[in-house]
């Protein structure tokens, strides 16, 4: 495994290694010794193809989150919503796929989103926190101060994704993370 930084602090790109045989391949997922955060949380999820799921974020108990790819391809992309931060409000977004094996580390105080390109994706999670629906809360994809490019536009969204704040209006309720 081999930690790249971004320029979003804290923001970490983890290079995995696919050791790939006739078999099938073997991934080393996480090494507490090489990242060196601790997690309590761990969820699974399942995505079709042209699902796009977030920008959910808990305004209590806030999450860091280790996000992998087990199988498919997606673009995952956070919002640093972190307070006094000088990338806050700014998005960073890379595809994570069982091919290029790479992760995301996502500190607490970003809204997390993605993109699922594949007719099935599993992402993998780890978080230092439990989930708390009761602060859950996000941000609309569709907001244009977020300047998103998604890769098709009939995108599969929930009813809860489809209703949730502007960046502004985030600001106006809860400031930051």
């Amino acid at each position: 495994m081999k930690i790249n930084k971004t320029k979003f602090k804290n923001l970490l790109i983890v290079k995995q290694k696919n050791n790939k045989d006739g078999r099938g391949n073997l991934r080393e997922t996480f090494n507490y010794k090489i990242l060196k955060k601790k997690f309590i949380f761990e969820y699974c999820t399942t995505s079709k193809e042209n699902v796009f799921r977030g920008f959910h974020f808990q305004s209590k108990n806030k999450q860091a989150k280790f996000v992998n790819v087990i199988k498919g391809k997606i673009l995952d992309i956070v919002i640093d919503l972190r307070k006094g931060s000088k990338t806050f409000g700014k998005t960073h977004s890379i595809i994570l796929s069982k091919q290029n094996a790479l992760s995301l580390y996502i500190p607490a105080g970003f809204a997390h989103a993605y993109y699922s390109y594949d007719k099935e994706n599993i992402i993998y999670y780890k978080l230092d926190n439990y989930y708390n629906p009761k602060f859950e809360d996000g941000i609309i994809y569709s907001d244009p101060e977020l300047n998103l490019r998604l890769p098709k536009s009939n995108l599969k969204i929930s009813k809860k994704d489809n209703n949730l704040l502007t960046l502004t209006q985030f600001k106006k309720k809860y400031k930051y993370l």
